[in-house]
Order: C-alpha cells, then sequence, then structure tokens
C-alpha cells in the first residue's frame, strides 16, 4: 500500500508533528511504500520571511533524516522541488467548488487566529489534494484536524473521475486515535501558530521553560488530579505504554501527586527520548553536501511518479492537443 503524508517547515517540528504525523511515517517505511515531503509551498500561507523559510526547510529534512526517515526505503523530497504539483492544483481547482472550500474549518480557524486571509490560505485544500492524488497516495496519516481536508480531497478525486473517467486513487485518512491531538502548553492543540509547541529539539534550557511553564489546574496537593483533559497526564502518556498510563492514572487519582514534581519527569523522559536522534541530528546539520544530494535524488524519484497521473489528467481534460499533431 502506498502511504503518503506531508508535513509543513513553517516553524521547529514538535511532539504533535512526531506522535501525529513523523513517528507514525517512519513506521510505515519497513512494511509499506512511504512517500513523505515537506511542503513548503504550503508554509507560504504563513511564513512570509523568505530566509527563515530557507533555514526551516533544511532544520526540517535534517529532523526527518535524523528521526529515523530512510531515503532508501522511501521517496523523500521537498515539495517545491516537485512543480508538477501546482500545474495538477490549477486542473483540480477548476472541478472543486467553492462550497467545498467555504466549508473548511481550517481557513475560519486561522483567520480568527489573525492570520492574514488570502487565496493561498482559502485554497490550501486543492493544492492538498494535489499533494496526494499527483503520486497516488491511498493511505493519508494525519492529526485528527487534517480528516476534513481529506474528505475534500477524496471528494475532487471523485469529481474529477467522474467527469473525465477514472484518473486518480481515491485517499482515505489514517488517524491514530491515540494521538489524534497532542495538546499544547496551554491546552489547545499544539500548533506552531498558536506558540504553544514543545519543539523536538530544543534546548535543554528552553524545553525546561516550556515544560515548567505549562498551564495546570488549581487542585490541592492532597486532592485527586483530574485524568480527563489533564495536559501533563496526555503528555506523558505519549511516552508510555498502555500498562504504564494506567500507573500513571493510579498516581493521579491517588492524594499526594504534585504537579511540580510531574513536570519534571516529563522534562527528563522528553530529554533522554529524543537523546540519540539528537546526536544524529547534529551530524547531518553539519553535512549538507549529503543533505542536498538526498533531496535531490527524493525529488527525481517523486517526480516520476508523479508524472503518470498528470500525463494522465491532462490527457483526459484535453490538455495533451499535440497528441493531434
Amino acid at each position: 500500500m502506498r502511504v503518503l503524508s506531508g508535513i509543513q517547515p513553517s516553524g521547529s517540528l514538535h511532539l504533535g508533528n512526531y506522535f501525529g504525523m513523523m513517528k507514525r511515517m517512519i513506521d510505515y517505511q519497513e512494511n509499506h511504500e512511504l512517500f513523505c515531503f515537506l511542503v513548503n509551498y504550503h508554509a507560504l500561507t504563513t511564513v512570509f520571511d523568505s530566509e527563515l523559510l530557507r533555514r526551516q526547510t533544511f532544520e526540517a529534512v535534517c529532523d526527518f533524516l535524523a528521526l529515523g526517515l530512510d531515503p532508501e526505503k522511501s521517496v523523500f523530497w521537498v515539495q517545491s522541488d516537485v512543480p508538477e504539483v501546482t500545474e495538477l492544483t490549477w486542473i483540480l481547482s477548476n472541478v472543486t467548488g467553492m462550497g467545498l472550500l467555504e466549508r473548511c474549518h481550517a481557513f475560519k480557524d486561522k483567520t480568527a487566529k489573525g492570520i492574514p486571509a488570502n487565496h493561498g490560505l482559502f485554497a490550501y485544500p486543492v493544492l492538498m489534494a494535489a499533494d496526494i492524488l499527483l503520486f497516488g497516495g491511498e493511505k493519508v496519516p494525519v492529526g485528527k484536524d487534517q480528516k476534513q481536508h481529506l474528505e475534500v480531497a477524496k471528494d475532487i478525486a471523485l469529481r474529477f473521475n467522474n467527469a473525465y473517467g477514472e484518473t486518480f486513487v481515491v485517499p482515505e485518512p489514517d488517524i491514530e486515535e491515540d494521538f489524534a491531538v497532542v495538546p499544547g502548553t496551554d491546552g489547545q492543540k499544539m500548533s506552531k501558530s498558536y506558540g504553544n509547541n514543545i519543539e523536538i529539539f530544543a534546548d535543554e534550557k528552553t524545553l525546561k521553560k516550556k515544560i515548567m511553564g505549562i498551564m495546570t489546574d488549581s487542585t490541592p496537593v492532597d486532592q485527586p488530579k483530574p485524568v480527563e483533559g489533564n495536559i501533563l497526564f496526555d503528555l506523558y502518556s505519549l511516552f508510555l505504554d498502555d500498562k504504564d498510563k494506567e500507573k500513571l492514572k493510579e498516581r493521579f487519582i491517588t492524594p499526594g501527586l504534585k504537579y511540580g514534581d510531574l513536570k519534571k519527569e516529563i522534562l527528563a523522559v522528553i530529554w533522554e527520548y529524543f537523546a540519540p536522534y539528537r546526536q544524529e541530528r547534529e551530524k547531518i546539520v553539519r553535512d549538507k553536501a549529503y543533505v542536498l544530494k538526498t533531496m535531490q535524488k527524493g525529488a527525481n524519484k517523486a517526480r516520476q511518479a508523479a508524472a503518470v497521473y498528470l500525463e494522465k489528467a491532462k490527457h483526459n481534460v484535453g490538455l495533451d492537443y499535440r497528441s493531434l499533431l
């Protein structure tokens, strides 16, 4: 099965990115045909500093490679290295109804947070559909918040296939409910745009400041602590198996637990978990020639796969007029 997903290099990658998408993608490469990419065209909707976007794209590449993505077992590329995606986006735009896009909650949520409303932000789901359909993605690992955009991609694929004949694979979302929403330091969904994220490769001082600054309730020490919706419980649970989660739950409902002590534990767990990846990343960041070669190779493989679907789409809509000559 072809598994495909991408992530924005619009800021340092964080725990929500890792557990919501990155870790699952890396695990999939062992037994599936994995397509993984960095969606820097999408990042243009919120990042308006060119130097920042360049740096964050490079760093995100290094993050993935350090965390275990194997470019020999997968197809790994940067979105802008495959220009076919913008060509397909325009083709798909012509079978996408305005009402479909107007119903998307992500646009409303982001503009409500103060992100400038522009056509790119509004038409984001069409570009995302092109990202998926261009490579024949069958299963798409995403966070729960992206489920609606996957439904839009499915709708666009079905509309196109109905109008012009079977062309695209109709994708299905892959949402792991345990990690459907990773909470940020303020209790909302962890997001770079909300400023509540905990970076995977933050230095120890920054990580400590983030963890110790997590918002908690005012339950007294001698009272049981709430488990449902508790940021500390949810974050700690990300690093535990089912048995240890039950032990953690017992600690929460037993009087005497101090949130301050728990934060120190979470800090230690996160720092230790990513320690070997941190060392690998330091090596990769220094080897820019390796990074460039790897991404060029990945882009070439991605463009070969894209050509199959793009040429079929262009033929089916009638853009291949040269076939008459």
